[in-house]
């Protein structure tokens, strides 16, 4: 009685689109960390070294999609019946906990400089930090054409070159006043800001793989508007053990039991509902169970009145 349904659209395209707007930002932004960690050092600026290690871990995300993106396109086996997908997910939960590391690293040694700012070379400082927004710029346009509003990791890197953005911007500013007003305290204030936003990103990135990982269902799928389109197929009876949840972003998957009164015809009640879940609520991925109300498997939660 069960029913499986499935297709897949452009999918493949989108993916090399991908992989190359994330492996060359991996590149261009891995060469530039190189020269902000140099560079940090040199100039003795906490802002261009919690900067670096922000682009350190936006490197490593970029690094950890990429290669997610690769292992993804393995073919499904009996063994994983999804094949690789779920790395992706994975891979976006290490990042997460990677800048929350990375942030309060900053912020502990920030919390020193307060005390006692050290001396900063701040022209060397504002060089450095003007290539790095132009990099990030760079960056960020190069993920912009990538598929950001579907793909977590894709997300996630552009969320990390925003935030790294910001940091140089908050490096330029600091190189500023340390250049024309001598305020060293600048340098660590700005790094803190860096470190806030390393923080949110980090957080946000954690929450999200967190609910795919707990199979949650996606916070874009109206469970009770599921419910409710099913149950208003004529003839159906009651709809129950309806789960959602989603493998890797942007690819929810559904299954339930819909029981139908006797004289219902099975195949149209599949059809239809089949239709409604992919046109009304995007899901191509449906295992849908249809049995009568004689021998179903009745449940307590499933009636629809």
């Amino acid at each position: 009685m069960g029913h499986h349904h499935g297709h897949s659209h452009g999918h493949s395209h989108t993916n090399s689109g991908n992989k190359t707007a994330l492996f060359s930002s991996f590149c261009l932004i891995l060469t530039f960390m190189v020269v902000e960690v140099i560079g940090g050092f040199m100039t003795n600026s906490l802002a261009l070294l919690s900067d670096a290690g922000h682009m350190l871990s936006d490197a490593a995300s970029l690094g950890l999609s990429f290669f997610a993106l690769k292992l993804g396109e393995r073919k499904v086996s009996l063994d994983k019946t999804y094949g690789y997908k779920r790395f992706e997910i994975i891979a976006a939960a290490i990042n997460g906990i990677l800048l929350v590391v990375v942030a309060i690293y900053i912020f502990l040694e920030a919390a020193q400089r307060f005390f006692a700012p050290p001396e900063v070379q701040s022209k060397g400082m504002l060089l450095i930090s003007t290539i790095g927004l132009i990099v990030n710029i760079i960056a960020a346009v190069i993920l912009m054409k990538g598929d950001k509003e579907e793909n977590l990791n894709v997300k996630s890197a552009f969320l990390h070159v925003l935030g790294d953005l910001l940091g140089s911007v908050g490096a330029i500013v600091a190189a500023l006043l340390i250049l024309f007003f001598g305020w060293a305290i600048a340098d660590p204030i700005a790094s803190v800001i860096v470190a806030v936003l390393v923080l949110i990103s980090g957080s946000r990135v954690m929450k999200e793989s967190y609910q795919i990982l707990m199979e949650g269902a996606p916070s874009q799928i109206d469970m009770k508007g599921i419910k409710k389109a099913l149950c208003g197929i004529p003839m159906v009876k009651e709809v129950h053990d309806l789960h959602v949840w989603t493998i890797t972003s942007g690819y929810p998957v559904l299954s339930c039991h819909i029981t139908i009164y006797d004289e219902a015809f099975h195949d149209d009640i599949l059809l239809q509902s089949q239709k409604i879940l992919h046109d009304q609520f995007d899901i191509e991925h449906s295992t849908i169970q249809v049995e009568r109300a004689a021998n179903g498997c009745p449940s307590p939660h499933g009636t629809c009145n």
